[in-house]
């Protein structure tokens, strides 16, 4: 019964980081510009791997693997929200600007 329970989580965050790294992709390319299409994937692409590499954690149990699957989590955790950041930073110091909607766009 417990094993059969931790597989149908094991599955649920799979499926949900699946869902998340899907719905990145497509905001790659239905986003209108560079910090838009920044937030969307660096959002889902944190969220979506985390719950894939929860879900594999806990598929593995207690042993080496789950360590540094919890690495390498942590890792993720840490370095996407800084690269996204020092991303946009080096666009607008470089000169590109923020996508604003004109007034026919807001209707």
């Amino acid at each position: 019964m417990i094993a059969t329970s931790i597989q149908v989580v094991v599955w649920a965050l799979l499926l949900g980081g699946v869902f998340f790294a899907v719905v990145g992709g497509i905001g790659l390319i239905r986003l209108p510009d560079l910090f838009s299409r920044m937030h969307g994937s660096g959002m889902t692409d944190t969220l979506g791997a985390g719950m894939i590499l929860s879900g594999l954690a806990l598929h593995s149990g207690a042993d080496l693997v789950t360590v540094k699957l919890v690495a390498v989590m942590f890792f993720l955790l840490v370095t996407s929200p800084t690269s996204t950041h020092a991303l946009s930073r080096a666009a607008l110091a470089r000169g590109v600007r923020p996508w604003v909607a004109d007034s026919e766009d807001r209707s």
